[in-house]
């Protein structure tokens, strides 16, 4: 039995709205060009983390694939840092689907992408409007709309109290004052972005790596609360694949998104929790090689 190909990551750059963005390009075996994938982790979290897992698999299975840091992020500059702005994010999807349209490697009119809990909600969004991403992978998908968002954050209140938050810290940095941080994950403190035992982002084995923040921007709740990404769903014409278990994050949320979806789709349910998606061996080896074979035939 022979293993997987060898995959080579290459570090490269790429602008997007007046910003350096420093991802990973990892490559197949061979001379290619090959069919290409923008892979997007979860908010908060830097190219290291699950989209690096991903993108080494997809390349493994023979896909150029790329795993960036959004702006503001790990590597990539911009500022304010670790502000979870949908809008800034898709914006970056986008331009990392330029960056491979126009790579020398990159077989023409041969790009998908590839999002993994939040991140499939911005690549989602992008894939609506943006024709040149021709088919789509959506990975433990987190996609709430305002009645998730209240379930989520302990009703009216709890979104209320979190959005007027987020709009003081804005104002105060618009003023000239220091941006407000508080942790990304915690099971102490309840201000935090996730409030829990969340252990793949506090294990240093697992996503708590060097180059990923604990810090979470206040101002970001406004902007995060509202987005929505399921009125894309009906305008989305790539050929989509949807991975996803019912001991996942949000699964009402994945299955209403899949219902909308106006072109070729897919909903598949496997095993394991959110977290297991993001690195858990048989978890991801199931959702990649799903994402894969759509792909190589979506691609083709």
């Amino acid at each position: 039995m022979t293993g997987p190909a060898p995959v080579r990551a290459e570090r490269v750059t790429f602008h997007s709205a007046g910003q350096v963005l420093v991802g990973a390009l990892h490559r197949p075996a061979g001379r290619g060009p090959w069919p290409a994938v923008v892979v997007s982790g979860s908010w908060t979290t830097v190219k290291e983390q699950m989209a690096a897992v991903y993108a080494r698999r997809l390349a493994e299975a023979g896909l150029l694939a790329l795993a960036f840091d959004f702006t503001g992020f790990g590597e990539s500059g911009g500022h304010p840092r670790q502000l979870e702005s949908p809008a800034r994010k898709i914006h970056d999807i986008h331009s990392a689907v330029t960056f491979l349209a126009r790579h020398d490697r990159v077989a023409p009119g041969r790009v998908g992408a590839l999002g993994i809990c939040a991140g499939a909600g911005y690549t989602a969004v992008n894939a609506a409007d943006d024709p040149r991403v021709r088919a789509l992978a959506l990975v433990a998908p987190w996609l709430h709309d305002a009645g998730l968002v209240r379930e989520i954050y302990g009703g009216e209140e709890g979104v209320r109290r979190r959005a007027e938050a987020g709009r003081d810290a804005r104002e105060r940095y618009e003023r000239g004052e220091a941006m407000r941080y508080v942790p990304a994950v915690s099971v102490t403190d309840p201000e935090a972005a996730m409030h829990g035992p969340f252990d793949y982002y506090l294990d240093e084995k697992r996503g708590a790596v060097p180059a990923w923040e604990n810090r979470f921007a206040v101002m970001s709740w406004p902007e995060w609360l509202a987005f929505d990404p399921h009125p894309s769903a009906p305008r989305i014409a790539a050929p989509t694949v949807m991975v996803h278990s019912r001991d996942g994050a949000l699964p009402q949320g994945a299955e209403r998104f899949h219902a909308a979806l106006g072109g070729s789709k897919r909903l598949v349910w496997t095993e394991g929790t959110q977290f297991d998606f993001y690195d858990r061996d048989a978890t991801v080896a199931e959702a990649a090689g799903i994402a894969a074979r759509h792909f190589t035939e979506a691609l083709a």
